[in-house]
């Protein structure tokens, strides 16, 4: 069976997507900083940032899953925190691409995260597609830096996939976690004005697009990884608090304490737009998941309702 080798797989995605991919058959390697080690899976350290990385983790790869990056919203966006942000989603890539290059290695495809907020920060009534142009917000500028990066592949005769995600839903950490504690402590409410989008996945139908973009030869650039339903905010919070039999409060929480608080980094949350999932389910991706309710009984009372 092919070798997929996964940067960024002791992530929170990576971990999810190499246990299915082992499910599925694959052999899976990783490509990691920390050298951590995983259960049943070789890890190869690299530095991009020294352009030092070990070479027979290359020499073993059929794919390239490309997830490595630093956790967009664990940090205010100060200058200095920005601009990790953004070299370790294009440098990483651009050091791939140099390396795949000098060993003249013949990928059977590159498959790159992304994420919707290629879109913007931006409340409308837009319904973007992956054919739409990039945001001029921070975002925006990450992400199609990011996705330029990945595309030197394309360039180069190799299949080239980007997924460009939403909010992952999972029972192992991620926002879930964050949203679940106070609506678990009955403080239940929307933030700003609740009216913004959110769109979101669960994490299974996220390594399932994944596992398509390396069997499906016919995919090729970017596809937005989101459930076909479109919630706003204060509508997710209220499933949220109806799923855990917890009540609901109105007004949301002021936008004025979120800037407070999490200075720019609150666009992210009080700004959003739908986002279409037409070109993934047009490629033929049958979504576990497709409302919120299901996924939030499937993650957090065992898909009991």
């Amino acid at each position: 069976m092919a070798t997929v080798l996964i940067t960024g797989g002791n992530g929170l995605i990576g971990r999810h997507l190499s246990r299915r991919l082992q499910e599925e058959g694959y052999d899976v390697i990783i490509l990691s900083r920390a050298g951590k080690k995983m259960s049943g899976i070789s890890v190869y350290t690299w530095d991009w940032e020294k352009a030092e990385m070990e070479l027979r983790a290359l020499d073993q790869a059929d794919y390239i899953v490309h997830l490595a990056g630093v956790n967009i919203g664990a940090k205010r966006w100060t200058g200095r925190r920005k601009k990790e942000i953004l070299d370790s989603r294009v440098k990483t890539a651009q050091f791939l691409y140099h390396a795949v290059r000098e060993k003249n290695k013949d990928l059977k495809a590159f498959i790159s995260a992304s994420a919707t907020g290629y879109y913007g920060s931006v409340t409308s009534d837009r319904i973007h597609m992956e054919s739409d142009p990039p945001a001029n917000d921070f975002l925006g500028e990450v992400c199609r830096k990011w996705e330029q990066s990945a595309q030197s592949f394309t360039e180069s005769g190799i299949r080239t996939v980007i997924i460009r995600t939403g909010v992952v839903l999972t029972k192992e950490g991620g926002i879930l976690s964050r949203l679940t504690k106070p609506v678990h402590m009955g403080f239940g409410s929307a933030l700003g004005s609740g009216r913004q989008y959110l769109p979101w996945i669960h994490m299974e139908d996220l390594c399932g697009i994944y596992i398509k973009a390396i069997k499906d030869v016919q995919m090729k650039g970017p596809y937005n990884a989101v459930a076909p339903e479109h919630i706003t905010n204060e509508k997710f919070t209220r499933t949220l608090a109806y799923v855990l039999k917890k009540p609901f409060w109105l007004p949301g929480i002021p936008s004025w304490l979120m800037r407070l608080l999490f200075g720019r980094l609150s666009d992210m949350l009080l700004k959003g737009s739908r986002v279409s999932s037409e070109r993934i389910c047009n490629a033929g991706y049958s979504f576990i998941f497709r409302d919120l309710e299901s996924a939030f009984y499937d993650l957090l009372r065992g898909g009991k309702s």
